[in-house]
């Protein structure tokens, strides 16, 4: 039985290379592409994937709180994450969240291929650098968290107390010399991770828990 597989990245050029592949190799069949956290939801209710290959950085819905919705729908899939995020918060979120594997996107071909079939037999799998950070954050000594929301990666955290200050995607845009483009999706990432409504009470939140 061929292993169901659902890709979900916000990048088509990603999503159609990862389609392409996938599509290619004995065994799988991509069922469906979702370009968020929230399409991926829907397209896993609708197509019953064995494993979803999951981007963390994406619009609407990251895949940290795709992964975590995710493991509490029943015969969820099994959720790789494929990714340009190597820092060990990201990783740890993950983890906790429910994926069963954490790849970044410099991976081989090789490897991807060898992760969903891993995943698809239930076992945990890590790409080269990243079995031993999970095994050294997993047993790491509890610690007092350095800041709030230390579910946030640092630019994210850097972006909220720009929005506790009140400025807009523009402002923070030109502040940080990124896109507003990028401001937006960033912005969308923070209040999925914090499980908040809007940008309002972004704003709320942080000026209560950041200091000014």
């Amino acid at each position: 039985m061929s292993i169901r597989l659902l890709i979900a990245d916000d990048h088509p050029l990603v999503r159609d290379g990862l389609r392409a592949l996938m599509s290619t190799v004995d065994g799988v069949e991509v069922v469906a592409v979702a370009e968020d956290g929230a399409r991926a939801l829907v397209a896993v209710r609708e197509h019953a994937p064995d494993v979803v290959l999951m981007d963390i950085a994406m619009p609407v819905m990251d895949g940290i709180e795709a992964t975590r919705r995710l493991a509490a729908e029943p015969s969820a899939p099994f959720v790789v994450m494929l990714t340009m995020s190597d820092d060990d918060l990201s990783l740890l979120a993950a983890v906790r969240a429910g994926a069963r594997g954490y790849l970044l996107k410099d991976a081989s071909q090789e490897d991807v291929v060898a992760a969903v079939r891993a995943a698809a037999r239930g076992q945990a799998v890590f790409g080269a650098g990243v079995a031993e950070a999970v095994i050294g954050l997993l047993h790491a000594p509890p610690r007092t968290s350095p800041r709030p929301f230390p579910e946030l990666t640092d630019r994210e955290y850097e972006m909220l107390g720009l929005i506790r200050d009140g400025l807009g995607n523009h402002a923070i845009a030109a502040r940080l010399g990124v896109s507003p483009k990028t401001v937006a999706n960033t912005v969308s990432a923070i209040l999925a991770k914090l499980g908040l409504p809007d940008r309002a009470a972004a704003v709320a939140t942080a000026r209560r828990a950041i200091p000014g």
